[in-house]
């Protein structure tokens, strides 16, 4: 199966349509599936942004491909470091029928500002507190993904961290080399927050993918990956509580 990657917008083709969450929400919204009515204290949406979308496959109908935006927030458990509060990510792509009517997928980027890792670079307070001392965690796209959803599965997405630090060199990442890989799954029922726009609500989760060290951080590459305990095999988490919507390309502004 060919995956997406960040050198080149590509295409995803499955001989086999896995069920997309995009067809899930229309199926939603058009009233084939069975989902709980949208409550009259939903909670408010957050407002999306579709200038990420990217350019479609040549020869594909523009009706029948979906921009998907998805504003997900969450909780990250790498080695040994536990982050209660990740900064809201950003995720968008388009999906949608090939020419020869298998499945494909266009990446479009993954926007997020960085975190605070509790602990800094001396895994204290004081440490934490410290300009010169303080480290965060930015997400990246990771090269790869695959958003077509089977029963609870998610899919694949992979994600690098660059680590923030006066002291750390700019390249110093974790899963430079070999990005981690998720395969969230999803937690619990969606929920139908909004039909116009379509809006659904749902969390999801992986709790079994490694965390490779960090590297090209210099000198402190060392106290880096002893301080947040990478790599791991085991102990790692992310839970995301995420909002999702689309919009077909006929719907979008022209570029």
């Amino acid at each position: 199966m060919k995956i997406t990657t960040e050198k080149r917008p590509s295409v995803v083709r499955r001989r086999t349509a896995g069920l997309a969450v995009a067809a899930v929400l229309a199926a939603t919204v058009t009233g084939a599936v069975s989902v709980p009515a949208v409550a009259a204290d939903a909670p408010s949406t957050p407002s999306y942004d579709f200038s990420d979308c990217p350019d479609l496959p040549a020869g594909v109908d523009a009706a029948l491909w979906k921009c998907e935006v998805m504003t997900a927030t969450g909780s990250l458990t790498l080695g040994s470091r536990h982050i209660p509060e990740l900064a809201p990510m950003t995720i968008t792509h388009a999906e949608g029928p090939l020419p020869d009517g298998s499945n494909g997928q266009v990446w479009g980027a993954l926007r997020s500002k960085p975190t605070a890792v509790p602990g800094g670079l001396l895994g204290n307070a004081a440490a934490a507190h410290n300009p010169l001392l303080s480290l965060s965690l930015q997400p990246e796209y990771g090269g790869r993904s695959d958003f077509y959803s089977v029963g609870n599965s998610m899919g694949l997405f992979t994600m690098r961290f660059r680590a923030v630090s006066r002291l750390l060199p700019h390249g110093c990442v974790i899963g430079g080399d070999a990005p981690i890989e998720l395969r969230l799954e999803r937690a619990g029922d969606s929920q139908l927050v909004s039909k116009n726009p379509p809006v659904i609500k749902f969390d999801a989760y992986d709790d079994k993918f490694t965390a490779p060290a960090a590297d090209g951080c210099g000198p402190l590459t060392r106290l880096l990956n002893d301080r947040l305990g990478l790599p791991a095999t085991a102990g790692n988490a992310i839970t995301l509580s995420a909002y999702y919507t689309f919009k077909t390309y006929d719907q979008l502004a022209p570029r």
